[in-house]
């Protein structure tokens, strides 16, 4: 087979020949040339003439309604051959676009007048008045504009929503705890001392290991604990002490009378037993007191926080969540006082109530913290940018003098919820009374230091006494946002709920739910009566 191209390329004629197996020879003229040059001499034409019409296009947005090919190329010419040219967007589209004044806005102002829809955008731009380049600017500026406000209102919206769907406590929590409690009135049974008399020297024997909850969330504590215990190698070297307070101490201790985790050794204790809590001074709480009269007359609550109209919506959200009823909890400010509440212990796991222990946490002892106080993960490394991108700056006011003369503002931060505090080196240094200076200084400057939290403080007080441990042993971020897949989250030796939506919750991601839920027996009496469900 041949091909026969006439002298002024617009005939191609087929010739007959040995097939396209075989070497192509191609007639242009008297002259043969191979089938490759006359593929790339077609290509060539072909993306030239693509190119043409794309030059035309452009020249037409450039304000020229109607241009020959011939007539872009000459004005084009130039810049093909490496010369100064004029700007293919016309400067007025950047005037329009930059223009903070509203000098290029519609006129008449209102949203009627703005394209709602893309469709609506082009079906503007269509008809035989084709609009100039700078008519077409402000069109689209205006659509957008108009986007991005409504599109950040909703999302301050939901996340309005989210903060008060987590901030209230669900009915089905608020029926275990009544019915719990009416049991501990009523069942000796669930009035058990916990532990029984012969496990009490248990509770200061430094050869076990011991971990501490603070909750006042009975079926939390009760996932946490339950995990704990099911996926330790040596239950039985297993000591847990949870800390609550008086409200759910009688339905916390009958939760765990009548669900004992055998052989693990389970002890309840509520603030006002601790000799030091009950008779001493405890500046956390006169700190707490102020902080809430402070918040309450300055900073206006969530109301204040949504009305804001130049913070963007992820800050809001952060503020949101910051005000979460949980901060202004005692439960979340009592690790600050584990050295005075565990007098006999050298070392212990700090465990919070939104977490899920997937494996045996016992190597966690063997980890040498070079006389450091505090075990933590940090959350400046990662592959997860939205969680594991935190440092001081984060946190802290570093635009306050006080903390910008103290503080690396790109210093890594660490995270609370699974932490081991050598409580024996703690001892020796003043942690416990630095943190108590820095909330006095946060409200002699109106709060300004940091942002709401418990977490900043804590970054604070426990500043060079912190040991980075591997971050298997803890993964954050699962009540953030659910783009962490469940195989990804069932590698971790303990997953944190922490956020918005945590998994008793039904904001809670459906998928990372599952890994909280396997641990809680929906066939249990109390649970089955109150109407909590899997999903």
């Amino acid at each position: 087979m041949q091909l026969h191209i006439s002298p002024s390329l617009r005939h191609v004629t087929v010739l007959p020949g040995k097939g396209l197996r075989e070497f192509i020879k191609v007639k242009v003229g008297s002259r043969r040339v191979s089938y490759r040059m006359v593929f790339y001499t077609l290509l060539f034409f072909t993306f030239l003439l693509r190119f043409v019409f794309v030059l035309t296009a452009v020249d037409t947005i450039d304000g020229q309604i109607r241009c020959s090919t011939i007539g872009c190329l000459k004005k084009l010419a130039p810049s093909m051959l490496g010369k100064k040219h004029q700007p293919t967007v016309p400067e007025v589209i950047y005037q329009v676009l930059e223009d903070s004044y509203g000098k290029y806005d519609i006129p008449g102002g209102s949203d009627v007048d703005i394209p709602q829809t893309l469709e609506d955008f082009v079906s503007s731009l269509k008809g035989s008045n084709r609009p100039d380049a700078k008519t077409f600017a402000i069109k689209l500026k205006s659509m957008v504009t108009l986007l991005e406000e409504r599109t950040r209102k909703a999302k301050i919206q939901e996340y309005l929503y989210r903060h008060v769907a987590s901030s209230s406590i669900p009915k089905q929590l608020n029926c275990l705890a009544l019915q719990l409690a009416n049991e501990h009135a009523t069942n000796a049974n669930a009035r058990l001392q916990l532990p029984s008399p012969e496990l009490v020297p248990t509770l200061v024997d430094n050869s076990y290991y011991h971990f501490v909850l603070a909750s006042d969330n009975i079926l939390a504590a009760s996932v946490v604990a339950t995990s704990l215990v099911y996926n330790s190698l040596r239950p039985e070297m297993v000591v847990v002490h949870i800390i609550t307070d008086r409200k759910t101490y009688s339905p916390m201790q009958a939760w765990f009378s009548l669900h004992p985790l055998s052989p693990a050794v389970i002890e309840v204790k509520a603030l006002h037993h601790f000799d030091w809590f009950a008779k001493g001074k405890v500046p956390v709480l006169e700190a707490m007191e102020k902080d809430q009269k402070a918040r309450s007359q300055f900073r206006g609550g969530s109301s204040a926080i949504v009305a804001n109209k130049t913070e963007k919506p992820y800050v809001i959200a952060a503020k949101l969540q910051a005000m979460s009823p949980k901060y202004n909890s005692l439960m979340n400010h009592v690790r600050i006082y584990l050295p005075e509440m565990f007098p006999s212990l050298n070392k212990i796991v700090f465990l919070d109530d939104d977490l899920v222990v997937q494996t045996d946490l016992s190597p966690l002892w063997d980890i040498d913290m070079n006389g450091k106080v505090n075990g933590a993960v940090e959350t400046c490394r990662g592959d997860d940018k939205f969680v594991m991108s935190k440092r001081l700056k984060s946190y802290l006011n570093f635009s306050h003098p006080l903390i910008s003369k103290n503080f690396n503002a790109n210093e890594c931060a660490w995270a609370y919820g699974m932490n081991i505090f050598d409580l024996e080196a703690w001892r020796n240094t003043n942690i416990t009374q630095n943190y108590h200076y820095w909330l006095e200084e946060n409200l002699k400057s109106d709060l300004s230091l940091w942002q709401l939290g418990t977490l900043p403080p804590g970054l604070i007080a426990f500043h060079g006494y912190v040991h980075t441990i591997d971050p298997f042993w803890h993964m954050l971020g699962l009540g953030y946002q659910e783009n962490t897949s469940k195989a990804d989250a069932q590698s971790a030796a303990v997953i944190h709920f922490n956020g918005r939506a945590k998994p008793w919750l039904d904001i809670a991601f459906p998928q990372l739910r599952a890994l909280w839920t396997k641990y809680v027996n929906f066939s249990d009496k109390f649970i089955k009566s109150c109407h909590i469900r899997p999903s």
